[in-house]
Order: structure tokens, then sequence, then C-alpha cells
């Protein structure tokens, strides 16, 4: 099969699989499920030649640097952010996105299993910090 027709059917099953993820709004998704997309969505469109490390580290940055700016000028913000409207949660989420999206990927082109790195790291955390007994308030 032509190269080229093989790209496009990896576009056109891509563009369906993401339209059925979005679908599926409520389905728990996995680590290895957004690293997989990922590398499908960059291969089809040429963009892993891009993708070093240090390259998807400064985009990682950047777009913290965008989500930082959500919060620039708020001071103190509530859980749950009962006073923002529903397109400042909306781009609120498109930013944790990207940042979520490029760890992720920036994980993967250095070969390490972030979601087993992340419980390991709970773990060390916890052995660090043990529980103290307190008083409830």
């Amino acid at each position: 099969m032509h190269e080229g027709k093989t790209i496009t059917k990896r576009k056109e099953k891509m563009e369906k699989s993401s339209y059925e993820c979005v679908k599926k709004a409520y389905k728990d998704v996995s680590l290895q499920e957004l690293r997989d997309r990922l590398a499908e969505f960059a291969e089809v469109r040429g963009w892993k030649q891009y993708h070093s490390p240090r390259n998807l580290l400064l985009a990682l940055v950047g777009e913290v640097g965008e989500l930082s700016e959500i919060f620039q000028w708020r001071g103190e913000v509530a859980r749950g952010l009962p006073n923002w409207s529903s397109d400042d949660k909306e781009h609120l989420e498109e930013e944790l996105s990207d940042v979520l999206l490029y760890l992720i990927q920036l994980a993967d082109v250095c070969g390490l299993d972030l979601g087993q790195a992340a419980l390991a790291k709970i773990v060390k955390n916890a052995r660090k910090y043990p529980v103290i007994n307190q008083k409830s308030s």
C-alpha cells in the first residue's frame, strides 16, 4: 500500500478514535492510553522527529507558564472554583491538559513509566513524611 494512503487511513482512524474517546466522557483514561494516542497523533503528522526530550521539556515549561497566567492575578482561589465562569474553567482544563500531555510525552521519549514512577514517589514520600497523630479540628 502507498505510504500516503497508509498515513491517511491512520489519520481517519485516529480522528474516529478521538471522537469515540470524547463521546465516552466519563470513561477512566489510563496514562498508557494517553501515551499511545499521543504517539500515534505525532506519528501521523510526522512530528516524532521534533519530540526530543529537550524540545518536549521546553514545550512543557511553556504550557506551565500559560497555566500560571490563568492564576496570576486572581489571588487565592477557592476549591472547586465556585466563582469562575464556565469559559474560565474550560480554559483551565485545556491548559492543565496541555501540561499533562507534554509530561506524558516527555516520560515516553525518555523510556520511563510515569504511572509506576508516580506510585513509587508516593510510597517514598509516605516514608519521608510519616503520619503523625494529629487531633482533628
